[in-house]
């Protein structure tokens, strides 16, 4: 998708992403497509549906991105976040993950489920937005006359020294594959695809549940389009072709004003859903008398997945306004919601953003935060059953 000014690339670009997000929206709302659920169900109940679902979205997002690495139209090695990169920050995806778990145990869902229950009416999660909100934008942004932020002050001088250079990308492809890394990601993706396909596919009752197959394949097909979307806009200039965050590094080169240019490039890069982090750029956004240049793919996906949500609540006629039961229930929301905003951006993501977004990329951190955020919500979830 080649356009000839910035301007229009990037409306694309965010307007692609809002409908897509939106779609994802309405749809996870119909099908109650919930990752902390999907845990609760399986830990508490037996019932495996909805952890299926989960699984199967990762399968599609999988096979998916294999297609795109195979058509050679994916640019994941310069994704934000740097699924890919040379460090592997294990310590932070296994404290973050862990985190992020107990949290949405104890605020009722994920970062992706609070959007979903504000477009439904439920003023719990709008306040647990607003504190994941303010967590997510210090832990990346200095503190007002600052030049600390949240991660600096809390975790990086101990965290960050534990991290593991691995000398090369952390992609299964490039580990495993050495100098046909690109060939290895295909066949480990759509390995790891059919294997997961089968797995999900083997329960008979889940075959006949239409609504986790559909949770779990729009989900997932959501991840791909936006991975296809953010690597092939492009904006022509100078005979060459460049994407939206490398036109915006060259921008005094390329453009003949400063007029339109956005506050950072990173945003711009290829990339796809996760949550956490974009509530804090919505916070920013919001805080900026909503400037267009922080209107970010992550802002446009938060409204996305809200609007999606409340159309199909009003639809539904599900729509109800929710508030907390008791001092118990607000202190739990509280307490969850702080845990998931360290914890969503110490991992680099979520259950969607790193347990799909990641997993997709076949990155070790993806999986290490998948199964570190599954622990850490079925661990919680034993203590308060034996709490009760």
């Amino acid at each position: 998708m080649l356009f000839q000014t910035f301007a229009s690339a990037q409306s694309v670009m965010l307007w692609a992403a809002f409908g897509v997000a939106l779609i994802m929206g309405a749809v996870a709302n119909k099908t109650n497509f919930c990752t902390m659920g999907a845990i609760s169900d399986l830990v508490n109940m037996g019932d495996s549906g909805r952890f299926r679902a989960w699984v199967l979205a990762i399968a599609v997002a999988l096979a998916g991105v294999a297609v795109l690495e195979m058509l050679g139209v994916s640019k994941i090695d310069q994704a934000f976040p740097p699924y890919r990169q040379t460090q592997f920050l294990w310590a932070e995806h296994l404290l973050g993950g862990l985190l992020f778990g107990v949290g949405m145990t104890l605020a009722s869902g994920c970062g992706n489920k609070t959007l979903l229950r504000i477009g439904g009416g439920n003023i719990k999660s709008l306040l647990v937005f607003l504190i994941i909100a303010v967590i997510a934008y210090f832990m990346v942004n200095p503190f007002p006359g600052s030049d600390k932020t949240l991660m600096s002050v809390m975790f990086y001088d101990w965290i960050r020294p534990l991290a593991i250079n691995l000398g090369k990308p952390q992609d299964l492809g490039s580990l495993l594959g050495g100098d046909n890394a690109h060939t290895a990601r295909i066949v480990i993706g759509f390995g790891m695809a059919l294997a997961l396909l089968a797995g999900v596919f083997l329960a008979a009752e889940f075959r006949k549940s239409g609504e986790n197959i559909l949770g779990g394949v729009v989900i997932g097909a959501g991840v791909v389009a936006a991975w296809y979307i953010t690597s092939a806009v492009a904006v022509s200039g100078d005979g060459e072709h460049y994407g939206l965050g490398d036109y915006v590094k060259n921008w005094d080169f390329l453009a003949s004003s400063t007029d339109g240019k956005p506050a950072d490039s990173r945003p711009l890069s290829p990339q796809s859903y996760t949550f956490i982090n974009p509530m804090g750029q919505t916070l920013g956004y919001v805080a900026s008398g909503f400037g267009k240049d922080v209107l970010t793919f992550g802002v446009m996906a938060v409204f996305g997945v809200v609007l999606g949500s409340l159309l199909w609540s009003l639809i539904s006629r599900s729509f109800r306004i929710e508030w907390f039961v008791d001092f118990k229930d607000f202190l739990n929301h509280f307490i969850g919601a702080v845990l998931m905003g360290f914890g969503g951006v110490l991992a680099m993501g979520c259950t969607i953003g790193q347990g799909i977004t990641g997993i997709s990329t076949l990155a070790l951190g993806g999986f290490l935060t998948f199964f570190s955020i599954v622990a850490g919500s079925a661990i919680t979830m034993k203590i308060q059953y034996r709490l009760m």
